[in-house]
């Protein structure tokens, strides 16, 4: 596997944990899960979607775009999984498009976390 494959994989798990974390987070909700209160997940996931609207406000590429550019250099064939993952990532919009659709996303993720506020757990050190 290419070295820009790797960044492209883990660009494409970035992307999935802010988008779909989002829709499991509202499930959890409805059924009680414990886990989607977990603070360290959520302020990750809020974390993640701010540093993606923050990106796209000041007008900077991304940072694992920009490297898998730099890796892949020019006139080199495409894999099969950047051909597709791609697909799924990239599209051909106006960039005032894609920052709308992410202010917006951040948005539903802040009210989110008012409307189902992660919890903080305070550990016991004091056990016996």
């Amino acid at each position: 596997m290419h070295t820009a494959d790797i960044v492209l994989l883990i660009h494409f798990v970035f992307v999935l944990f802010v988008v779909a974390s989002l829709p499991v987070i509202w499930l959890g909700t409805w059924f009680n899960w414990l886990f989607i209160r977990n603070f360290t997940f959520r302020l990750t996931h809020l974390a993640a979607i701010l540093f993606v609207v923050g990106e796209s406000l000041i007008g900077i590429t991304c940072p694992l775009t920009a490297w898998e550019h730099e890796l892949r250099g020019t006139g080199s064939e495409q894999s099969f999984m950047q051909q597709w993952l791609h697909r799924i990532l990239f599209y051909d919009f106006p960039e005032y498009v894609l920052t709308s659709i992410y202010l917006l996303f951040a948005l539903l993720v802040l009210i989110t976390y008012k409307l189902a506020p992660p919890i903080a757990y305070k550990r016991n050190h004091n056990r016996h």
